[in-house]
């Protein structure tokens, strides 16, 4: 008899052609999806040769995103990007998004249907477990690996264990994913969860829209996982149906499936949360973080880049002004999310508050440019990590945080939840 097994386990188990996994078993499976992008793809691409192989396993699944250093700020960004793209060229890829119809590789790739539920998807890029809100197995790997799965279409994995968390209530105002993820991380630490899934249920999420799941998968390394994942349903299923390029398949946990752990949280009782530098894990409620200015607000990225967190954004700033000491830097999610966020006047708002508006990329995210910072500055920042010089100065501070809290907190100059502007 076949034991009972997670979404996580069900998910490699069909990739390597096998009946059952378990837990600490090495197996090698197929990938549906490798992903690059211009910091990580140039050494996959220079591995590529040095395996002998020609040509790619499958020209329309490998995927090369730039969105790191562009728009290029020096020459050596601009040599990386061109890699990619003569690597690219060469090899017919179907995938290769340039300047300008690019997106923050994890907010686009979902967007455009290439990733889907069912998936086996592996990319140079930590973030990548983004993927697991379609109910696939979406995880980060080094280039060499990837290099590898770019020939032959395969790779190897030690089957994870599984920890189950369940979400449970109707969220407070101004709690969103952002805040359920950054609570998670500061119950259980930054390797909590350390080559485990997280499989992410409850009530809460089951109500959650895709965009916070996204939200709260992106941020599952933070906790040392290998992967999150939620099981697929109506709204994942009104999500992909008419997007993903290729066929689908939804997974789902086995009612007797083992867990190393089940954790269960009451939402009714998580506030909007900040995560205090150095780590995701130093979190606190919004109640308790006291009085601390800021320099930068930064609200985008993989993790909040998406039309809802520039709509929340919007909302706060709509007839406001950006305090004069702080600098709000506003990054959508895509190319598309920009022009619906346009159309929608939630760019207009932002401008007139303040902000500046920047076409997609990563480069604030990682320290990388365009809102690097100086020491002694502090950030409060919707992105996922806030490691010691994450964003510029090794002597310079990043919070991390919601989108409704970094717009309040831009136009009070400190940081500060929604509900204190009626106080101003």
């Amino acid at each position: 008899m076949t034991r009972a097994m997670t979404i996580t386990e069900k998910i490699l188990a069909e990739h390597a052609g096998l009946e059952s996994v378990k837990p600490n078993d090495l197996i090698t499976a197929k990938v549906d999806i490798t992903l690059a992008n211009d910091i990580t793809g140039p050494v996959a691409i220079k591995e590529f040769r040095k395996t002998g192989a020609e040509k790619v396993f499958d020209k329309e699944r490998v995927v090369f995103v730039p969105d790191h250093f562009v728009p290029n700020k020096d020459i050596k960004s601009a040599e990386q990007a061109k890699n990619l793209r003569d690597f690219s060229k060469e090899q017919n890829l179907k995938n290769y998004f340039e300047v300008g119809r690019m997106g923050i590789e994890h907010t686009l790739l979902p967007d455009m249907g290439i990733v889907g539920s069912g998936d086996l998807i592996i990319g140079a890029d930590s973030h990548t477990c983004t993927y697991g809100a379609l109910g696939a197995f979406s995880t980060g790997v080094g280039s060499t690996d990837l290099a590898c799965a770019m020939a032959t279409g395969e790779t190897w994995f030690m089957v994870p264990e599984t920890i189950k968390v369940e979400f449970n209530g109707e969220l407070n105002k101004w709690v969103s994913a952002k805040d359920l993820i950054l609570f998670l991380i500061g119950q259980i630490g930054v390797d909590g969860a350390l080559y485990q899934a997280l499989e992410i249920g409850g009530s809460t999420i089951e109500n959650l829209p895709m965009d916070g799941r996204f939200t709260i998968c992106n941020m599952a390394i933070e906790a040392g996982a290998k992967n999150g994942i939620i099981v697929p349903d109506k709204i994942t299923e009104d999500f992909v149906k008419n997007r993903c390029q290729r066929p689908y398949k939804f997974y789902k946990s086995d009612e007797n499936a083992e867990y190393a752990k089940v954790l269960k949280y009451d939402v009714s009782e998580i506030e909007p949360q900040v995560a205090f530098p150095h780590l995701p894990e130093n979190t606190k409620p919004i109640s308790q973080v006291g009085e601390i200015k800021i320099d930068q607000a930064i609200i985008g990225s993989c993790t909040n880049g998406r039309l809802s967190d520039l709509k929340v954004t919007a909302e706060i700033l709509e007839g406001r002004k950006i305090h004069d000491d702080v600098r709000l830097i506003v990054f959508p999610g895509t190319q598309e999310i920009y022009l619906e966020a346009i159309e929608a006047g939630y760019i207009q708002t932002i401008v007139r508050a303040g902000g500046a508006v920047s076409t997609p990329t990563c480069g604030p995210c990682l320290g990388g440019h365009m809102g690097i910072l100086a020491k002694g500055e502090r950030a409060i920042s919707t992105t996922n990590r806030n490691f010691v010089g994450r964003m510029g100065d090794v002597e310079s501070e990043v919070y991390l945080s919601s989108p409704a809290i970094a717009a309040a907190s831009a136009v009070l100059g400190k940081i500060s939840s929604p509900e204190k502007l009626s106080e101003r």
